[in-house]
């Protein structure tokens, strides 16, 4: 009879295993959608392409060749594995979220994102000049012509010099978090600006045509 018993608790020690094992392969695949995969995520995907510039086709949520090829196009232009799949560090680009803790791992990423464009866009300007370029990605992101997220902002095709030349790879200055935390804190030393530029090295024309709001250390910040 011991041995039976001993047996049958094996046997659910196993079967509780497999459900363990089970349960964490659906959570893996939940985060991670590739060719085949459809639902309401797949739709974000493609709507967030789409507003970028990477994605022409229909938002229908499914993860078609052609939603395939414009997840690619965007891991290639962002520095990533250009699989075609959108796993996390492809969802973290895209300002998608998911899974326990989201809320408090959004917000880490959103002010380590924030810096870094700070860090790289305003380094060596005056601490208000640095707040007020995170501010102008955050009012962006409440803008109707821009994406509604810091990562679709951040990412959005020619948006930031940075992602081109590559100082957004440079280490982060520390006045930089900061600044990135009083911008989401509300501060905006920029005045309410959706444009800001250097005009000794701007060369587009374009960009002069914007109002004007103030000038804080070599940066115009504009309407």
């Amino acid at each position: 009879m011991g041995e039976r018993r001993r047996l049958i608790r094996r046997l659910a020690l196993l079967f509780a295993v497999n459900i363990l094992l089970i349960t964490l392969a659906q959570t893996a695949q939940a985060a991670t959608w590739r060719l085949g995969s459809t639902g309401s995520q797949v739709r974000t995907i493609q709507t967030k392409l789409k507003n970028w510039g990477y994605y022409s086709g229909e938002v229908d949520g499914i993860y078609g060749t052609q939603t395939q090829r414009a997840v690619e196009y965007f891991q290639r232009k962002n520095g990533l594995s250009a699989d075609g799949v959108a796993g996390p560090a492809t969802l973290k680009a895209l300002g998608m979220q998911s899974g326990s803790g989201a809320a408090a791992a959004s917000q880490a990423d959103s002010v380590a994102l924030l810096a870094r464009v700070i860090s790289a866009e305003a380094r060596g300007e005056p601490y208000s000049g640095q707040v007020a370029v995170g501010a102008v990605i955050l009012n962006r992101v409440e803008h109707p012509s821009f994406p509604s997220t810091i990562a679709g902002v951040v990412y959005q095709p020619g948006a930031f010099t940075c992602m081109v030349d590559g100082q957004i790879d440079q280490p982060v200055a520390q006045s930089s978090v900061r600044a990135a935390q009083d911008a989401l804190n509300g501060a905006d030393p920029s005045g309410g600006a959706i444009y800001y530029f250097n005009p000794s090295t701007a060369t587009s024309a374009w960009i002069w045509s914007r109002p004007l709001i103030k000038t804080i250390g070599k940066h115009r910040f504009c309407a």
